[in-house]
């Protein structure tokens, strides 16, 4: 198995900490979406992005991953790991990535099982948009499943396309089941199932903060001292949200019923207020600035601030 440069398919460096490296997978979640994606091979893109951003999001396993790419042209990394395997540097690295990363890390199958026994479990990721979270949606998936023969060894893999039914309503990591589609069961034994693990691609305007969003609203100071009328992006369509006189920054307006759906309830947007200020005054404004700290000189925007 040809181990993946996960940092230049995010496009970060090494030492980028995870701040960086979400944001590219941002980027990049966005830009490869099959559904949106105008690209040609934006599927096979988005999965490539989808599961470097898995290893290099944890800590532990970035650790793991960056000790597997530094001794990846070591003869001798690993070998004791696993007695038999082939870690030169025209093997492959399929026995050790799967110690450190997990079998399905690597799409493997077993490849020996007990005649009349269960097919083993497939799990397969499923990303969404938080838009898609509010309804039904339908997908098709493409995968493959082993085959076997007589004495349990598989043969071959053979590709399968299936369409499922996402359910509205499901949260980031929520793992759903379609049974008996998963790889078949040796000599009469029943098929595993497949597993679809939800993954939700992170917004650039929202935040989840539960089953409720975040969105933060930007503000002019004279909008915040005397109101005014904002239009906020919702999931589905924008509402006028009015912000009362005196608003102050960080405070938090509720639009009820406008965050996630969770088995036909949904929960809440909060609107977080951010004072924006104008970039440097000219003297005319500056002025205007020193008169208003005269009329509000009685005003103290410090007062018990800093004390125990």
């Amino acid at each position: 198995m040809e181990l993946k440069d996960y940092y230049a398919i995010l496009g970060v460096k090494r030492d980028d900490d995870l701040k960086a490296i979400k944001t590219a997978y941002r980027r990049l979640a966005r830009k490869y979406h099959p559904d949106v994606s105008s690209e040609k091979d934006a599927e096979a893109r988005f999965k490539e992005v989808a599961e470097a951003y898995e290893v290099l999001k944890d800590e532990g396993r970035r650790a793991e991953y960056d000790q597997l790419w530094q001794h990846r042209n070591d003869p001798h990394f690993g070998a004791g790991a696993r007695q038999g395997a082939d870690f030169s540097a025209n093997g492959n690295f399929d026995d050790i990535f799967s110690s450190i990363f997990g079998q399905h890390a690597r799409g493997g199958f077993s490849h020996q099982q007990a005649p009349g026994m269960r097919g083993q479990d497939i799990e397969m990721e499923v990303a969404l948009f938080l838009e898609e979270t509010l309804e039904a949606q339908t997908r098709t998936l493409r995968y493959s499943l082993p085959e076997y023969n007589a004495y349990g060894m598989v043969e071959k893999e053979i590709p399968k396309t299936l369409n499922v039914k996402i359910p509205a309503g499901v949260g980031d990591g929520e793992r759903i089941r379609v049974k008996g589609q998963g790889a078949p069961g040796i000599n009469g034994g029943p098929s595993g199932d497949l597993w679809l693990v939800i993954h939700l691609a992170p917004h650039p305007l929202f935040t989840i903060v539960g089953r409720d969003l975040e969105i933060v609203v930007p503000l002019a100071p004279w909008e915040a001292a005397l109101g005014t009328k904002v239009t906020v992006p919702t999931l589905k369509d924008p509402l006028l949200l009015t912000i009362p006189a005196g608003s102050q920054a960080g405070q938090r307006l509720r639009l009820k019923g406008k965050g996630l759906v969770h088995k036909k309830v949904a929960g809440d947007l909060y609107a977080v207020l951010k004072i924006v200020m104008p970039p440097k005054a000219d003297e005319k404004t500056a002025q205007l600035w020193r008169q208003l700290a005269e009329n509000q000189s009685a005003f103290d925007a410090r007062s018990g601030w800093g004390k125990a």
